[in-house]
């Protein structure tokens, strides 16, 4: 037997131990891991010169390729995928690094080598992988590429989704110690791992539960080693662990599959087994083996420093070599000839093993290979990575739901086998831009110019999509000591100039700002976020309001003129030389300049307001019951809010004589509401509101008192009166719906929504109508609950279609009615870290992912503004917490749908909730919710009376019917979906239509 043994010097982390070896499937290249400079390091080392010693002398062939150091912490386990197209690395970080290489081309010096170590390649980080809570010690690619193994010293083993990164499968936990080793049987039915609890753990790949546990062999070892890596033969038959003992003596035990039986092992180490690894390839028989047909081979690497060779066709091993390092041997790699082997040691170095056809036998073909496990195995269950196993399907209904999930995964690989194609062929054609220059985001080769009025030439920008920075497939480093060279293209340009006979004539900013309000943001109808606090009749909110102004709604034009009066001080007691009472309540408004740039600069001494302008004619007894108002000048924290004491007081709507307010969803065209106050009839004074459509009065109504704020819709027009009266008339004739309705206090808010009105008090109360049914939905109901916090601010005031007051306040909480409860609920905060730490995403359905809606609109701006993005590194530190504050996020968001009573929204998180339970193995919660939906008779002991079988408009079986679909991907649960199903379907045939 004559066997290559080499030991490159060049391999090394600078003396630091080498914890993981693995060979690129194409054999050009093999990466290492383990310790590095304060950091841990993933290496990518040449292959060719390892091979060949002309290549190894030649000092234009590089030997290290890439050096990544973004691990925090030593590196325990690097592995290529089966299609080479990603490098999987873990370590004590509790991380775990997917790499893939980059298109950039350009070498670059390795960090901190000063200039010495050079990168031929750019691999880069495309996902990282958190969810283990301890050192990560193992990792391995399923046979087929669609899953990713680990194990931690948390005793637990991750299972994650290749195909959509990071989504976890599922974690399987059941060890008692820490996991050290993971396998996959080669034909994906099983997952081998093994762990510091004495004891090797089978787990099925159909449902992910425990096959097997084997703790026979390991009663007896004493000590443990960095890693126990035990490994399948590529046929499938053996299963053979690191680190067990026989009378005492240190073996590789041999784990059939069939029955699991344990009666053979590797003997002859003299120290424990830290590692075992199989060559991928099947060999056939040789004449040196007396055993006749196909075998495998094994190398087993221990403490003891050596390591042995075994085939499966003989008693004996293959070859023996004692102190090939100074230490423990760690990890072994097969090249895919099957023919060569790499192993490393914790002393910081690597060797190399050359076999031939004579010493091991002939390799089989992949296609021989397929044939020989086909034979044992059968078509079906190689070809398929989910298989059922031995998991008996009980019901014809849950087998179907079986077939039709693997239908749907087949059709997302082959999606993403297409993309990768079209991806491939993209990167193989050049960059040549398409010449429709509408097209966002598509290549062109043409430059359009065009002219301002100047003369000026303008060039009309073009977005270009950037290219993927990442490659198809790593090539195999060029042979033969060229080193890539990089040259600038000396080429004339080819983008064609298009000169285009047209007059560019450039857009102002006010333009675009002024094109760039929506309707809803104009008028102060539903759904406006605006809060009613204007300021001399033309600024509102500390920003130009254009539905409030002295001209008549035919004279709106595109430029808004607005008077900024100087802020009066506050003095509630004063009097003007006609002895009438005048209220001059100090609302000091920030403006918004930017919003300003088109209004005419007024003149020094000009600032102040006519004082007919904002005569407030408030009853002198009214005034007097309204001690509040003589505290001292309440400052706005942001322009437009209103500010809330903690005595219940809001500031009161500042009176303007004329104003219009815009009326948007009107079928037949816009319409105003136009207020004209202080109307002199003779002695008396009058004033009056009309609803003017296309230019002309469809109806007008007076009033004796001030009006101080208007909304309306197409349904009705609400007016509310200084003298604290709310009017309600139809808009379609203006015909009053209802007598005045007596307010506690003057209207500091008001909305409308379809048929409901709310009216929020300067007493800080809240009330909302339906003007459809002539009920009361909430009745005076007061805001102290909400304002333990002392002094707050209502940032954002809504009205739902449903009639609920949905109130935003400024230290970021959001509330609203519930009124079954009769108490105010919680909807949102800016401090909910359970949405940052909740791992639902994966959960969420293609189709229900733009699902909008109250809560949707609700939240995403409260996250948008106050989350913070530490939150989630913090709960990093302890993922065991995330499980439970994923359930306790998307609970909260089923409640909050049925609170703002949002059907699609609630289906929406009902069903996320029910995948995740399903996902998760939680059969408690899900048998609770079922429980709910089947209604009696079922366990919950709810009566009859009180049990409704809809919720927001659903049927409560539509939605177990699709909750017990969702349930029927996970066999594990067919008891239950079998259950489920057969109880709703006999209630379906007993309950009356």
């Amino acid at each position: 037997m004559v066997i290559r043994l080499l030991k490159p010097s060049w391999v090394s982390h600078e003396g630091k131990p080498i914890f993981s070896v693995d060979i690129h499937p194409d054999g050009s290249r093999f990466a290492t891991g383990g310790q590095g400079d304060n950091s841990g390091k993933v290496a990518i080392w040449n292959m060719e010169p390892v091979r060949e010693e002309k290549s190894e002398k030649d000092e234009n062939v590089p030997k290290l390729l890439c050096q990544m150091d973004n691990h925090l912490a030593c590196v325990n386990c690097v592995r290529w995928s089966n299609n080479g197209m990603f490098l999987a690395s873990a370590g004590d970080d509790k991380l775990i690094m997917i790499w893939q290489s980059s298109r950039a081309s350009s070498m670059s010096s390795v960090f901190g080598s000063g200039g010495k170590q050079v990168n031929y390649e750019c691999w880069r980080v495309k996902i990282t992988l958190r969810g283990h809570s301890g050192d990560i010690l193992d990792i391995a690619w399923s046979p087929h590429g669609t899953w990713l193994a680990s194990c931690s010293v948390d005793n637990t083993i991750i299972v994650w989704n290749a195909v959509k990164f990071p989504e976890q499968v599922t974690v399987l936990r059941g060890h008692t110690g820490l996991v050290k080793g993971l396998a996959w049987d080669p034909v994906g039915k099983y997952l081998a791992s093994q762990s510091d609890d004495r004891s090797v753990r089978v787990w099925r790949t159909c449902d992910w539960q425990q096959d097997a546990r084997i703790t026979e062999p390991f009663q007896e070892c004493s000590g443990t080693t960095h890693v126990l890596r035990l490994n399948w033969s590529p046929d499938g038959l053996y299963l053979v662990s690191a680190h067990a003992m026989n009378n005492a003596g240190p073996t590789a035990q041999i784990i059939e599959r069939d029955g699991w039986k344990t009666a053979m092992d590797f003997v002859g180490h003299r120290k424990a087994i830290t590692c075992v690894r199989f060559s991928s390839r099947i060999f056939t028989s040789s004449k040196k083996f007396s055993k006749s047909g196909e075998y495998s081979c094994c190398a087993i690497g221990s403490k003891d420093r050596s390591l042995s060779v075994w085939v499966t066709a003989s008693k004996r091993p293959l070859v023996v070599l004692h102190d090939l390092f100074t230490s423990s041997i760690l990890d072994i790699s097969w090249g895919s000839s099957g023919l060569e082997l790499v192993c490393c040691s914790w002393d910081g170095t690597v060797a190399y093993f050359d076999f031939s056809p004579d010493d091991i036998g002939a390799v089989l073909s992949d296609e021989e290979k397929l044939k020989v496990q086909e034979q044992i195995y059968g078509k079906s269950i190689y070809n398929t990575e989910n298989c059922l196993g031995n998991r008996i399907i009980e019901s014809a209904e849950l087998l179907s739901i079986q077939e039709e999930k693997d239908h749907q995964e087949k059709l997302q690989l082959l999606q993403l086998e297409q993309q990768q194609k079209q991806q491939q062929r993209s990167q193989s054609q050049p960059v040549v831009l398409c010449s429709d220059s509408n097209s966002v985001g598509k290549p062109t080769n043409r430059q359009i110019e065009t002219r301002t009025k100047d003369g000026r030439r303008r060039i009309t920008p073009i977005f270009l999509a950037p290219q993927p920075d990442v490659s198809e497939m790593p090539l195999p480093f060029m042979s033969g000591g060229a080193v890539p060279m990089f040259s600038s293209s000396k080429e004339a340009s080819q983008i064609v100039v298009e000169k285009k006979d047209e007059v560019t004539s450039p857009v102002s900013a006010s333009k675009l700002k002024e094109s760039s309000r929506s309707a809803a943001d104009m008028n102060g109808g539903p759904g406006s976020s605006k809060l009613p606090v204007a300021v001399d009749g033309t600024v509102r909110n500390g920003k130009l309001d254009p539905q409030v102004t002295s001209a008549p709604p035919a004279s709106l034009g595109t430029t808004i003129s607005a008077k900024l009066p100087e802020q009066p001080a506050a003095d509630v007691t004063s009097r003007t030389k006609s002895g009438d009472p005048t209220d001059k309540l100090n609302l000091n408004v920030r403006v918004n300049l930017d919003l300003l740039e088109d209004v005419p600069k007024k003149k020094d001494g000009r600032g102040r307001p006519r004082k007919d302008r904002v005569a407030d004619h408030y009853p002198p007894q009214q005034m007097a019951a309204l001690p509040q108002y003589s505290l001292p000048p309440m400052q706005l924290q942001e322009t437009g809010n209103v500010s809330i004491r903690s005595q219940l007081t809001l500031p009161l709507l500042s009176i303007q004589k004329n104003f219009n307010v815009q009326i948007s969803d009107v079928a037949d065209g816009s319409a105003w509401l136009e207020v004209e106050n202080e109307i002199q009839a003779g002695t008396f004074t009058l004033h009056r509101a009309r609803c003017v459509r296309n230019a002309r009065t469809a109806w007008e109504t007076i009033f004796t008192s001030w009006v101080v704020a208007a909304a309306g819709n197409s349904f009705m027009a609400c007016i509310a009166c200084k003298d604290c009266t709310l009017n309600v008339f139809s808009m379609g004739g203006g015909r009053r719906i209802c007598p005045p309705i007596a307010l506690d206090g003057f209207a500091s808010v008001l909305r409308c929504s379809g048929v409901h009105v709310m009216v929020i008090t300067s007493n800080g109360s809240v009330s909302v109508w339906n003007f459809k049914s002539f009920t009361a939905i909430l009745k005076n109901e007061s805001m102290s609950s909400l304002l333990a916090n002392g002094h707050l601010q209502i940032e954002k005031c809504t009205l739902t279609d449903q009639g609920l007051p949905v109130l935003s306040f400024s230290n970021g909480l959001t509330f609203t009615f519930k009124v079954e409860l009769g108490c105010w609920t919680q909807l949102a905060s800016s401090s909910d870290i359970l949405f940052l730490f909740s791992d639902h995403k994966n959960c969420v359905s293609g189709s229900s992912v733009m699902v909008s809606g109250p809560l949707a609109s609700l939240q995403s701006q409260t996250l948008k503004d106050h989350a913070s993005t530490n939150a989630s590194r913090l709960f990093r530190s302890a993922p065991s917490l995330q499980p439970a504050a994923t359930v306790s996020y998307l609970e909260n968001q089923i409640q909050c749908c049925l609170s703002l009573k949002s059907a699609n929204e609630y289906k929406k998180w009902l069903l996320t909730y029910i995948r995740y339970l399903v996902n998760e193995a939680m059969e408690t919660k899900l048998r609770e919710v079922c429980d709910e939906l089947l209604g009696p008779p079922s366990r919950v002991r709810v009566p009859t009376s009180r049990w409704d079988s809809t919720i927001l408009g659903f049927q409560k079986s539509d939605l177990l019917r699709e909750i017990l679909q969702i349930v029927g991907m996970n066999v594990h649960f067919q008891r239950l979906f079998t259950e489920y199903q057969e109880q709703l379907s006999s209630q379906t045939t007993s309950r009356p239509s």
